[in-house]
């Protein structure tokens, strides 16, 4: 699945993010002058160069955002894009460079790198779990494990790694998960509502989550378009895998989650189911160290 909002609610959404993002550091919102420091320092005459690059080794996103942020604070400045996101970095790799007044330049050095640190470690970790199982079928999906606001940016920093969006929110797919069997009575029970109440449309596509055996039979007898495979050990999936072609005429996909590390992806991937969700490369990715300094 794809990010269910389209380029021009996209573009909205991040035009809004840029804003508030710029707000809150420069302090336009409280009535404030912007950056105190350098308006002490430098004239506003005063021009310089910097270039953002890299410190250490991984793939790059964010660096669509740079333009649209360094133009709202200054339409003047001069940004040239020298790496496209989704590219491997090195140490010294150079990202883009900065003419104009300084002033400005350094007005949305933190701002920008913040994003482009956050994204990029997002997508590097994540280029390394897709990395670990590129030798299977399974695809590598994340969550709805995101910063709030930020789950935009971070679902396209997945996808610049080489992994793949699941749903967007709880609007575009119907997701059923332990909670909702518990109140309901039971996989077969929701399941069976879910379907009901979908009736004979397509969409939204509807998942259920399983924990055993006996709950993945329940939910392979409704045909559900996936089944989540939930903290089952890696016997258990390949179990579960194997009963299909026996099971059905139709293709029902099979995601496995839970406890899933860069340990462990590879064997759960070998099972031969067809996606493996992870939270950790949105919700732990560690922040992919990029500098911005005046040359």
């Amino acid at each position: 699945m794809g990010l269910s909002v389209s380029d021009d609610v996209s573009r909205k959404l991040i035009d809004e993010l840029l804003d508030c993002a710029l707000a809150e550091d420069l302090g336009k919102d409280l009535g404030k002058d912007g950056d105190c420091t350098s308006k002490a320092i430098f004239s506003a005459s005063e021009t310089g160069r910097a270039v953002i690059q890299s410190k250490e080794q991984g793939i790059l996103s964010g660096a669509y955002l740079m333009q649209p942020l360094f133009c709202r604070i200054d339409p003047s400045l001069s940004l040239t894009e020298l790496a496209d996101d989704g590219t491997p970095l090195s140490p010294g790799a150079e990202i883009c460079r900065l003419q104009g007044p300084v002033r400005s330049i350094l007005a949305g050095e933190r701002t920008a790198l913040n994003f482009l640190q956050r994204l990029s470690g997002i997508a590097t970790l994540s280029a390394r779990y897709a990395a670990a199982i590129r030798h299977t079928k399974a695809r590598l999906l994340d969550t709805r494990k995101t910063t709030p606001c930020l789950r935009l940016l971070e679902k396209r920093a997945v996808r610049h790694g080489g992994g793949m969006n699941h749903r967007s929110g709880l609007f575009d797919m119907m997701l059923i998960k332990d909670t909702h069997c518990k109140q309901c009575g039971g996989v077969t029970a929701a399941l069976t509502k879910a379907l009901r109440a979908r009736g004979t449309a397509k969409e939204p596509k509807i998942e259920v989550e399983v924990r055993n055996a006996a709950e993945f039979a329940e939910a392979l007898a409704l045909r559900p378009d996936r089944i989540m495979l939930d903290n089952m050990s890696v016997s258990d999936m390949r179990g579960c895998v194997e009963k299909m072609p026996l099971a059905c005429g139709i293709h029902i996909e099979l995601e496995a989650s839970g406890n899933i590390s860069l340990d462990t992806i590879a064997a759960v991937a070998e099972t031969g189911v067809d996606f493996i969700s992870c939270g950790a490369i949105t919700h732990s990715a560690p922040a992919l160290d990029i500098h911005l300094i005046m040359v």
